[in-house]
């Protein structure tokens, strides 16, 4: 990894937009700075269940290269994301934490993966949630459970609560998440995060 300032790390999104637009930083150094802290945090909180680091890496490269060419950026270029484990996405295992869908591979992604993808987003991977969403525990039977970014060995809230223990440890700058019954709400105030 480059000698990136690690505090990089607690930049929220729309800044690091800003500064990848304006070559003050590369998609690149931002992917790697993020990929690093995944590596060395998730294990402890199981907030990711996929991390998808040769993609992000292709993708964040692609982000530069469009910068240089001067291309018109959308709005979360170049932006290390990651997608909660409901939403379908092309190439990228996604379970829904059912054991039924434990090695699904969509070939399409859903609108709102599609969307992440045109916005110029960079996915890390996919995030922790119950089975098909339903609970207030982001644990299911394929994965376990997803720990607070404030102590792990408390839970995380779900459904969104992979999302939730990643933006608190800052393994990511913003994520996918969605709420039926207090999703976002509930691992929001879980892991002191907005929902």
């Amino acid at each position: 990894m480059s000698n990136i300032d690690e505090n990089l790390a607690f930049t929220p999104a729309t800044d690091l937009r800003e500064l990848i637009k304006d070559k003050q930083v590369s998609s690149v150094e931002i992917t790697e700075l993020f990929l690093s802290r995944i590596d060395r945090l998730n294990s402890r909180l199981n907030a990711y269940l996929t991390v998808t680091s040769e993609l992000a890496m292709d993708t964040a490269r692609q982000a530069d290269q469009a910068v240089a060419r001067g291309d018109e950026l959308g709005p979360l270029h170049g932006v290390p994301i990651s997608i909660k484990d409901l939403q379908m996405t092309a190439g990228i295992r996604t379970t829904s934490g059912s054991l039924a869908y434990m090695d699904r591979v969509p070939e399409a992604d859903s609108a709102v993966a599609e969307r992440i993808r045109a916005a110029g987003s960079v996915i890390l991977g996919k995030t922790n949630t119950p089975e098909f969403g339903l609970g207030s525990q982001s644990y299911n039977p394929v994965f376990g459970a997803t720990g607070s970014a404030w102590n792990p060995e408390l839970t995380s809230g779900g459904s969104s609560g992979g999302a939730a223990s990643g933006l608190g440890t800052h393994m990511l700058p913003v994520a996918d998440g969605s709420d039926m019954m207090g999703s976002l709400r509930n691992p929001g105030a879980f892991n002191n995060v907005i929902g």
